[in-house]
């Protein structure tokens, strides 16, 4: 009889970071067993941790090199892909071509992919499918509290006596840390949830439900700490001693209207006075967020509010307090530290004349660019060469009725992805990559927990590591020696040399369950649960700044042609584009096709019936989802999944992005329903 062996690693999905047990059987994967010693979900797993693999044997698996020839895809050996794209690139000015990359990748993909687009093609093109998350979020959290990264660990959050959970339906969306708010919750912690949607996590965890209008989060955190002032009760020895800019955020808020903040909001004054006691006057208080707040154009300022909100009561370095984003991919958090973005080397160096200076030195080479380079859309919209690892705008990207055609004018386009995606259906060459259970490598979860992933089972023959190809380019374009890497071990020794947090993390320490969280300087340091402990933000002068944010309405305001707000986001079964958790059978047959959630009166108003197709329109395009009429989501408003390529709400999405993170605005875009589209 064949043994079973159980292989222990992190779930692929989300940025959680939950351990699971890959059962193989015959060199193949047959099933997932919970990681029960495993800190982070101590056993438990939500239906995508549990199902994990399915998509590992999915339809469209890719397995060797394609090359496109007269609209069609044939098979290609490596070395011929290779060389192709080397001489294209050699060919090409840097500032021509760019990089796009996935927070599904690995530690060592991203900073491979970094490493080459500068050494070797003298470029900061580089940018991350993770920017469409949290762009807004580090230049945010830099102007206050000096660093982007969740201050907690998401274990220390059952310590909170308030939690407020701002734009995350965290029950769908990270069910496993949801249990860490429960926890809190049960032990007698107040839940505050900041939703203009009635959603699972409203009903289950909120004892203050706090519906404010879509896109008025500024409004409502500025009426928050408003009420905390002028009731006494911020924290005026913090204040004193570890903040600065207090004053001039005193005087601005005092000449806010309560009145006006109600009516912008649509929140009572009694019910924000409730909420902003619950929190000010709570011992440890947590604030989480992700992309309901983030995904704005005016994202940079809700989440200044947030840092405010809590510099202003104290809550800051201890275990459960903090403002904390949540990562929607499992390498959320290591796509930032790896530098595969425009403005930062590794280790959040900022791009510059010294940042190229330092790692001229670092990688023994000369020339590397020190200006910033282009974001994403600005990539996909002005490079005649694209290179994408792991990415699909064709779902992701906002407005990509536009996105079609830009693409399909390049000059080259690689996908190197494990499926065929709707992005690589418009590709010249496709390149196969392993997937997560086909390689080992370290992944940096939400709470800048570094883990190891094993390899469980063989790849398809030709499938590479996401890393590989670049070293093979490397040699054939000069830089070999720079590459010279053969294992994963290889490159995480480098970058432990190059990014200080990591310096005290190995591999051999990382198959301890539940990783090691950063900053880790040395190989006998713990890891760093909280941030902050010492007083100190990583701010120039240590201190925490406030940020004066003034509300904006949206860029793109309803009207009576499009009467309806239109929010995206995610659903319990599925994850982003869809690639992973649509060709897992029991994920897809929970949810197979999209819906559009509208309101009773809504619904009401234009004849439409609960599962009857409707057309969703806006400014930019149309999709025919199913109608599901609920209250869950406030008269005027409406919902709609990304997940589903052929029915995304990125169809209706469009390009405004606010400066500096140029966040496409995807929670609030004005669209209207019609009854029919069978």
């Amino acid at each position: 009889m064949t043994e079973l062996n159980y292989v222990p690693t992190i779930c692929p999905y989300c940025g959680t970071g939950c351990g699971i047990y890959l059962v193989v059987k015959d060199g193949e994967i047959v099933g997932v067993e919970p990681w029960k010693e495993h800190p982070v979900n101590e056993g438990k797993n939500c239906p995508k941790g549990k199902n994990a693999y399915g998509f590992v044997y999915g339809d469209g698996r890719l397995e060797k090199p394609l090359i496109k020839e007269n609209g069609s895809f044939r098979e290609a050996t490596w070395e011929d892909v290779l060389e192709i794209i080397a001489d294209k690139l050699k060919d090409a000015d840097g500032s021509s071509v760019g990089f796009i990359n996935s927070g599904r990748t690995t530690n060592e993909d991203l900073y491979v992919v970094q490493k080459f687009a500068r050494c070797v093609m003298k470029t900061n093109n580089l940018d991350n499918s993770s920017r469409f998350c949290h762009s807004t979020t580090v230049p945010a959290l830099l102007s206050t509290v000096g660093a982007g990264v969740m201050e907690t660990s998401t274990i220390s959050i059952g310590k909170a006596d308030c939690i407020i959970l701002a734009g995350v339906n965290i029950h769908e969306t990270y069910p496993m840390i949801a249990r860490r708010v429960r926890k809190a919750k049960d032990k007698g912690a107040t839940v505050v949830v900041i939703d203009p949607r009635e959603t699972v996590t409203v009903k289950n965890y909120a004892d203050i439900h706090l519906r404010l209008n879509p896109a008025t989060d500024v409004a409502l955190v500025n009426a928050l700490m408003k009420i905390i002032i002028e009731e006494g009760l911020d924290n005026k020895e913090f204040i004193e001693s570890k903040t600065s800019g207090f004053d001039a955020l005193k005087d601005y808020l005092a000449k806010q209207d309560m009145s006006e903040l109600e009516k912008i909001t649509g929140v009572s004054r009694d019910l924000i006075r409730e909420a902003a006691e619950a929190y000010a006057k709570a011992e440890t208080g947590c604030i989480i967020y992700n992309a309901g707040e983030a995904q704005h154009a005016e994202g940079v300022g809700n989440i200044q509010t947030l840092a405010d909100l809590t510099l202003l009561t104290g809550n800051q370095g201890r275990p459960g307090a903090g403002v904390n984003p949540l990562r929607g991919h499992i390498n959320g958090e290591g796509f930032g530290d790896m530098g595969p973005i425009p403005v930062f080397y590794p280790g959040f160096v900022p791009v510059s004349e010294e940042g190229a200076k330092k790692f001229e030195a670092l990688w023994g080479v000369e020339g590397l660019p020190p200006e910033k380079g282009m974001s994403y859309m600005d990539m996909i919209e002005k490079c005649s060469i694209l290179y994408m690892m792991g990415a699909n705008p064709m779902v992701s990207a906002p407005d990509i009725n536009r996105v079609r055609g830009l693409l399909e004018n390049k000059d080259l386009l690689v996908v190197q992805d494990m499926f065929m995606t709707e992005t690589a259906e418009l590709a010249d060459i496709v390149l196969p990559a392993q997937t997560w259970a086909e390689e080992e490598g370290t992944v940096t979860e939400t709470d800048r927990r570094v883990q190891f992933m094993n390899k469980a089972v063989e790849p398809p023959e030709e499938a590479k590591p996401d890393w590989m190809p670049f070293c093979e380019l490397a040699k054939l374009m000069g830089y070999g020696d720079k590459f010279d890497f053969n294992f994963g071990a290889e490159i995480f020794e480098e970058i432990r040399k190059v990014v200080p947090t990591y310096t005290g993390i190995t591999y051999e320490r990382l198959k301890q369950a539940g990783g090691i969280q950063w900053p880790c300087p040395s190989e006998d340091h713990p890891g760093t649960d909280t941030m902050f402990a010492d007083g100190k933000f990583k701010t120039p002068d240590g201190l925490g700044h406030f940020q004066v944010v003034e509300y904006k309405p949206p860029a793109e305001p309803v009207d009576d042609e499009y009467p309806l707000a239109l929010c995206t986001g995610r659903i319990l079964f599925h994850y982003h584009t869809g690639a992973m958790s649509r060709r897992t059978e029991k994920l897809n047959f929970e949810v197979p096709e999209a819906l559009v959630e509208i309101n009773p009166e809504d619904a009401k108003e234009k004849g439409i019936e609960d599962r009857a197709r409707v057309v969703v329109e806006s400014r930019r395009g149309e999709i025919r989802p199913i109608a599901k009429v609920t209250d869950d989501v406030p008269e005027g408003g409406v919902f709609v999944p990304w997940h589903f390529a052929e029915c995304t709400g990125n169809a209706l999405t469009g390009p405004s992005a606010g400066p500096p993170s140029k966040m496409p605005e995807y929670k609030y875009v004005a669209v209207k329903i019609e009854k029919g589209g069978e």
